[in-house]
């Protein structure tokens, strides 16, 4: 793919390539990643565990009364695996794994096609390094094949927003309704650029409307239907998780952290590829003064000015820092806008600095294949850090899910007693459990109470 007008060529691996570091990575992810939320256990993983076997634990967000999470998605992962627990295996602990791998195999997909659209609309140096950010980052390794809406939000950020560089306003609309539907309802603030660009750039209304109306109609509606039927009662999940979080003191009695959290966070996760995200606004401005290539704000062969194309990031750290109740996947949607934003700082760090040469040498001259290293560095750099972050929680958290795989070598080769009741008593450590799938014919118990 060739970089802008007049700057020479970028290189940027061919998307048979992209696909098969990406899949290699997210692979690796479901394989070695840890359950690192104990939600992601008793409200993803346990009710997919009861609709596959029969049983499982269940919480008090799934009682009719509040009735605060979908059915649907727990289907959605569900269906697959009860095929293939029925026709292949019998093993439950690679059940979870199978499903872990179609994640992972889902989330490649997405990635792969953001990756093309950002080649498209900010070049093949851009596109260069946000794939390479993502491939290595700490926290697309973590969010990748978690079975959380915020990881699926995530795999429809991926979908809306490549849409939206590549011209596809339709799609970018059914997915990020898809997204705040039938994924993580708050998740609808990551398409509200796109919409202001449809609506009030583009002034293409009847498109919207109807892509607005198709997407109610085809997800909606079914899934209002599935949750109704499962719960015993007209249910419209997004709307009661909405409910319960704006407008009830409930959700902020745990988690509640100072706005530092998610600085902190970021940079864990992404290292110096957050810090540049943070800094981007600043380049983009100082870029428009100093640098006439800035001033047009465009890249590769886009159209959108960079900073409405990057405003879906920056809109969703301004909404959630200002939330008492923070957790690290609330900004998983955000991830991968995290890793472009980043690559973008360094696409206008080289434009600063080739303007800063020019000025001091007096004399104009295509400088940017001497500005190559630099990138070359920044993604070199980023990514080792990140890889150490990633071997740093394999070896310091990956004791419960390796004990629990051995739990279950034993219960699966009968070296138990079948004719005595098995109890695995966990005390306070519950939130290790990695879900039902790794005790097949065991009871947890623990100083959490949940129902079986």
């Amino acid at each position: 793919m060739a970089a802008r007008r007049g700057e020479g060529e970028a290189w940027s691996p061919t998307s048979y390539t992209a696909l098969k570091a990406l899949l290699s990575a997210r692979l690796c992810a479901a394989i070695w990643s840890s359950v690192a939320d104990c939600d992601e256990t008793f409200n993803y993983w346990e009710p997919t565990h009861y609709f596959i076997y029969g049983r499982g634990l269940q919480t008090w967000e799934y009682s009719p009364s509040y009735a605060l999470r979908s059915y649907t998605y727990i289907l959605l992962h569900a269906v697959p695996g009860k095929v293939y627990a029925t026709l292949l295996q019998y093993n439950r602990m690679l059940v979870f794994f199978f499903i872990r791998c179609l994640l992972a195999l889902g989330c490649s997909g997405c990635e792969l096609y953001f990756y093309r659209g950002v080649c498209k609309e900010f070049g093949s140096l851009v596109g260069s390094l946000t794939i390479g950010i993502m491939i290595f980052s700490a926290g697309m390794f973590g969010a990748s094949t978690a079975l959380l809406p915020s990881s699926f939000a995530m795999y429809m950020t991926l979908l809306s927003m490549g849409a939206w560089y590549q011209k596809c306003p339709q799609l970018a609309i059914f997915t990020t309704a898809i997204s705040t539907f039938l994924g993580w309802p708050f998740a609808a603030a990551l398409g509200l650029p796109i919409a202001f660009d449809i609506l009030m750039r583009k002034k293409e209304i009847t498109i919207f409307i109807k892509w607005c109306l198709i997407s109610v109609i085809t997800i909606l509606v079914p899934m209002v239907q599935i949750d109704s039927h499962l719960y015993g009662r007209l249910v419209v999940a997004p709307l009661n998780i909405v409910l319960y979080n704006v407008f009830s003191s409930g959700s902020s009695l745990y988690g509640t952290e100072p706005w530092s959290f998610y600085i902190l966070n970021g940079f864990l996760n992404f290292n110096i590829v957050f810090l540049s995200a943070l800094l981007l606004p600043l380049l983009l401005c100082v870029s428009y003064f100093i640098d006439k290539q800035g001033r047009s704000g465009q890249a590769g062969t886009g159209s959108l000015p960079h900073w409405l194309a990057v405003s879906p990031l920056y809109l969703w750290l301004s909404i959630f820092l200002a939330q008492p109740h923070k957790e690290e996947r609330f900004l998983f949607p955000a991830y991968p806008l995290v890793a472009l934003s980043g690559a973008l700082a360094v696409e206008y760090g080289q434009r600063l600095w080739r303007a800063c040469m020019q000025a001091m040498c007096a004399r104009k001259r295509n400088t940017r294949a001497n500005t190559h290293w630099f990138a070359i560095v920044f993604l070199v750099v980023t990514s080792l850090l990140s890889l150490s972050r990633i071997v740093g929680q394999y070896r310091a958290y990956h004791a419960p899910l390796e004990t629990y795989m051995e739990l279950n070598r034993v219960a699966s080769e009968s070296e138990l007693p079948s004719h005595l009741p098995i109890n695995v008593c966990v005390g306070k450590e519950w939130y290790r459990f990695p879900s039902s799938f790794f005790l097949p014919g065991l009871k947890l118990r623990s100083s959490f109470q949940l129902a079986l």
